[in-house]
């Protein structure tokens, strides 16, 4: 099964911009869903993003922030971020349906 390993997180003020990314081990195509999530500790893990075939999905609460995308001859997954707010704090995580969770990438919205 693929391994994922998340990267590109850090400390942004409120209204900054991260992107993070996500190297795949094998080849990942078109078509294979793949998912953004993010967890705050304490708190069940929260959908962020989906990208498949059909298209893109997002969180009400990333909507017209955040962007997925892949670039599949690099085999990376993308989380660009936008207008970040303190609420974004969380380790992000990137999935398919049969990887395993992976350590995240901790992204910290602060003054």
């Amino acid at each position: 099964q693929v391994q994922l390993v998340e990267s590109g997180g850090g400390l942004v003020q409120p209204g900054g911009s991260l992107t993070l990314t996500c190297a795949a081990s094998e080849t990942i195509s078109s078509a294979l869903i793949m998912y953004w999530w993010r967890q705050v500790p304490g708190k069940e893990r929260e959908w962020v993003a989906t990208i498949s075939g059909a298209g893109t999905r997002y969180a009400d609460s990333v909507q017209g922030r955040f962007t997925i995308w892949r670039d599949n001859v690099k085999n990376m997954l993308y989380l660009q971020m936008n207008s970040l707010k303190p609420e974004d704090t969380a380790v992000y995580y990137c999935k398919t349906n049969r990887s395993p969770w992976g350590q995240g990438t901790q992204v910290t919205v602060s003054e």
